[in-house]
């Protein structure tokens, strides 16, 4: 069987010292990123898209680990490390595999760690990718309400860290959303919308015109990062006259 890939957030510094002698230690597990909030966490699977497995603590500063893993893909797993037992139940509420309770020795993180590899090896390598959703809408949770999104309405969205804004054809105010930018890009057709800006995704019937290095769109001009140029130019080159 392949390793699996993981990941561990951890806001004090001795734990994830340790979970990460854990890892490493662990003949089929690979560490592909240890990182110090959920924050930074959220960064990492921006760039880094095939992570299997990740070891979260719960209580850190401005985004928990409950939280964080509610916007990951269900095809990661997670297994929950804290200090604090109450949290049990909720772990478990967002389907967690385990639940290590600090602190925690090598042969508990082992035990936990093989039900990851068991459920893997149940789950086939060469799993079909997720075929592109033809649906027109999504539905997002804002301000205790699911709201509809019409892809034909939405002009652009901005990520801000563990929230977006979606802003949307004749709506004075976006939507907002506790939801990250790579997780919403992966629910929108790629045909009718492009990331320019490790901030922005655009849909690509609202652009009015491009400036050098800005999109306009109504009022608004977004920058175009430069390792989306060539793609963003390309799509453009091939609708140009």
């Amino acid at each position: 069987m392949r390793k699996l890939t993981c990941l561990i957030a951890d806001d004090e510094p001795m734990a994830l010292n340790l979970i990460e002698s854990y890892v490493l230690k662990t003949p089929f597990l690979e560490l592909k990123a240890k990182c110090n909030s959920a924050i930074e966490a959220m960064q990492v699977c921006e760039e880094e898209k095939n992570i299997d497995l990740f070891f979260l603590d719960i209580q850190m500063p401005e985004l928990s680990g409950l939280e964080f893993s509610k916007l990951l893909p269900t095809t990661c797993k997670v297994i929950f490390t804290t200090a604090f037992d109450q949290y049990a139940i909720d772990g478990y509420k967002v389907s967690a595999l385990d639940y290590l309770l600090k602190p925690f020795d090598y042969n508990e993180f082992l035990n936990a760690a093989q039900k990851a590899r068991t459920y893997f090896e149940a789950v086939p390598e060469s799993a079909p990718q997720k075929t592109e959703k033809k649906q027109s809408f999504i539905f997002v949770k804002s301000e205790y309400r699911q709201v509809k999104i019409e892809f034909s309405e939405v002009l652009y969205i901005e990520g801000l860290k563990d929230y977006v804004k979606i802003y949307l054809k004749d709506n004075p105010k976006p939507i907002l959303t506790l939801m990250s930018l790579k997780k919403l890009e992966e629910e929108l057709p790629s045909e009718d919308f492009m990331r320019v800006h490790r901030s922005y995704i655009i849909g690509l019937n609202k652009i009015e015109a491009i400036e050098r290095n800005h999109i306009v769109i109504g009022n608004q001009q977004i920058v175009i990062a430069p390792n989306y140029k060539k793609t963003l130019m390309d799509y453009i080159e091939g609708k140009s006259l």
